[in-house]
């Protein structure tokens, strides 16, 4: 690089740093923008928003369920390991039946017969697959363990069991009921 060329770098370099620190004679519109800010009224600062008082709650009533007491009943062994009892559990080495593939929401109570040999109440039902199926009480159906333990005109009572959430089972009613009489 030749000595006349480091000369004009060196002048670019001093003119484009130069162009920031230009001075203006007429700064009246700052100034006007300045004084029309600080003639403005502030702005206002909210109030705290209210504080709720804390209730109590006491527990009183013998209907209510203890929160202190398990669901399922416990046994403590030497080591204070917690062995939580089954005391409700799915059958899971048996044969499921057909009705058992399908969510109870999916199956339809679409009307009742009664059997012409011992007069028991018999339950159509219909599927997702728009298929009908008799059922009997004992049949299982939906895919929660659902055992049918009542039958009458108006709908189907189930025994379901579900996991409650902490590694065991719970019983839980469930009914499907007859379109038209809810």
């Amino acid at each position: 690089m030749n000595r006349a060329t480091k000369h004009l770098t060196l002048f670019m370099l001093l003119v484009s740093l130069l162009q920031g620190c230009i001075w203006v004679d007429d700064s009246s519109d700052l100034k006007q923008f300045v004084r029309e800010k600080l003639a403005a009224p502030g702005g206002g600062i909210e109030p705290l928003p209210e504080l709720v008082a804390y209730e109590a709650f006491v527990y009183e009533g013998p209907w209510q369920r203890d929160p202190f007491v398990p669901l399922l009943p416990q046994q403590f062994l030497d080591d204070d390991e917690v062995v939580v009892a089954p005391t409700i559990m799915p059958d899971f080495d048996r044969i499921k039946e057909y009705l058992e593939e399908f969510p109870v929401e999916q199956l339809q109570m679409v009307g009742t017969i009664t059997s012409p040999m011992n007069g028991q109440l018999i339950a159509l039902v219909r599927d997702s697959n728009s298929e009908v199926h008799q059922i009997t009480m004992g049949d299982r159906m939906g895919i929660d363990y659902g055992v049918v333990v009542k039958i009458d005109e108006r709908g189907i009572e189930l025994k379901e069991i579900v996991a409650n959430g902490r590694g065991g089972w719970m019983s839980r009613p469930r009914v499907v009921k007859l379109p038209g009489l809810e």
